[in-house]
Formats: C-alpha cells, sequence, structure tokens
C-alpha cells in the first residue's frame, strides 16, 4: 500500500518518521508546500486552496490514503479535502484527541495546546476536548516556531528565549502537552525540559500511528521506502529528511 503525506513544509517529517519506524504502508510520498510555509498566518480560504492544490499533486499517484500532516489544514481543510479526494484523507487532530484521550483519564488533569495562530483561532482541540468533558484547557499560539524548526534551530539560547516569551506566564505546570503542530515533535525535548519533564506530551506522528492500527491497518515487516517531493527547493528538503529521517 501507498499513503501520502502532506505538510505545508519540512514538519509534517515527524509523521513520515513515525510511519518509517512503525511501518503500515510500503510506501511513503511525501509532499511539503515549502513555497508557501507556514500555514499557520493565512486565511482559511487560502488554506482551503491550497489544499485542493495538494490533492490534485497527489492524484498523480496511485495513493490508498493520505494524511494531512499539518493541523492547520486538518483544522481548515479536512472535509472539503475529503470531498474532493477519491481515496481516504486523514487529519491530524482527531488522533491526537484520541491519543491524549487514551492517556489522560481524569477530565480535571491541565491539559496546554500549544499551536499556529490558523490553529489556536479555529478552536478545534479546544472545543473536542471541551465536549469530551476535560475543564483545564489553555492553548497558547506559538507560530514563531515553526520558522525556528525550519532553520534547523532544534537547541540552543534562541529556542530558549522563544519558549520562555511564549511560557513565562503559565503559573502551573501542565500535565499533558498537545504538540498541535508537526514542525514541534522536532523540539519536543527542550519544551520537555522546559516544563521540568513533568507533562505528557501528545505527538501527531505517533498518535495517527495508533490511531490507524485502531482503525484496522496492520504493521508489515519491513520499512517503507519513500519519495520526497515540495513545491520549491525540492533539493533542501531532502537534505532535511535525510538528516532528520536517519533514513533516506
Amino acid at each position: 500500500m501507498r499513503v501520502g503525506v502532506f505538510d505545508s513544509g519540512a514538519g509534517g517529517l515527524t509523521v513520515a518518521k513515525s510511519l518509517i519506524e512503525n511501518p503500515l504502508f510500503d510506501e511513503i510520498i511525501y509532499y511539503g508546500d515549502t513555497a508557501r510555509v507556514p500555514y499557520g498566518t493565512k486565511d482559511s480560504n487560502t488554506i482551503i486552496r491550497y489544499s485542493l492544490e495538494a490533492i490534485e499533486f497527489f492524484n498523480n499517484f496511485d495513493i490508498d490514503l493520505l494524511i494531512t500532516a499539518c493541523n492547520t489544514v486538518s483544522a481548515y481543510a479536512l472535509t472539503t479535502m475529503r470531498q474532493k479526494a477519491t481515496y481516504p484523507v486523514y487529519g491530524v487532530i482527531e488522533p491526537g484527541i484520541w491519543a491524549l484521550n487514551s492517556k489522560i483519564n481524569s477530565l480535571d488533569r491541565s491539559i496546554l495546546i500549544i499551536a499556529t495562530r490558523a490553529t489556536i483561532n479555529s478552536k478545534r482541540y479546544q472545543l473536542e476536548l471541551s465536549q469530551l468533558g476535560y475543564k483545564n484547557i489553555e492553548s497558547i499560539q506559538t507560530g514563531m516556531l515553526v520558522p525556528i524548526v525550519e532553520e534547523g534551530i532544534l537547541e540552543g539560547r534562541v529556542l530558549d528565549e522563544m519558549l520562555d516569551y511564549y511560557f513565562k506566564d503559565i503559573n502551573k505546570i501542565p500535565d499533558a502537552i498537545i504538540l498541535g503542530c508537526t514542525h514541534f515533535p522536532l523540539i519536543e525535548d527542550t519544551i520537555s525540559k522546559y516544563f521540568n519533564n513533568q507533562p505528557i506530551l501528545i505527538h501527531s506522528g505517533e498518535a495517527i500511528v495508533d490511531f490507524l492500527i485502531n482503525k484496522g491497518y496492520h504493521k508489515l515487516n519491513s520499512k517503507p521506502s519513500i519519495k520526497i517531493f515540495a513545491s520549491d527547493n525540492v533539493v533542501a528538503l531532502r537534505e532535511i529528511a535525510s538528516y532528520w529521517l536517519n533514513y533516506i
């Protein structure tokens, strides 16, 4: 089977990495819209338009399933993408909620959502968690972390200062943090250390693998091959993939 993975840039490689480490498919077709990253600062109509253009790209491949690794796309364009696609399309928000619900049993536990401005403003995470009965939910837009990660800054003073900028007013360490952007697992160790390694971190890649297994997809005995495509500077994206995935 062949799966497509779509992201606004390099962040979705964290989902691809989970799919490589927990193989459910024979081949991964990865497409990053690097010419227009990040999506998290754009309006909903633009996000939907870009996402439908991604569907056109994947129509060139005989894929069995498409994963929209971008949380912003999952928040705004998933329904429209499903209407246009001839194959199943999954986002990462539902698996993230599912993963948190399986790990956090008490509805009184404190949950922090960090994501881009567009994802936070969509209120998808907040509303779905509230519907499940969770009472202590805080959300912070942390969009400047995306270009920092895209620059390859995964630790050090610049990242530490940016985390302090976003988190300095948090009075109580949360019980769980939803990493609501696929770029953020690349800095999850630094985020965890900021909070004294106490919170449970919800990672989109790990969540989508568990979600698909629950849907009936089965693990394979061999790792998948992966092909990397981009709307701009595909050589740079492939270099990032080679480094991050340690596979290509």
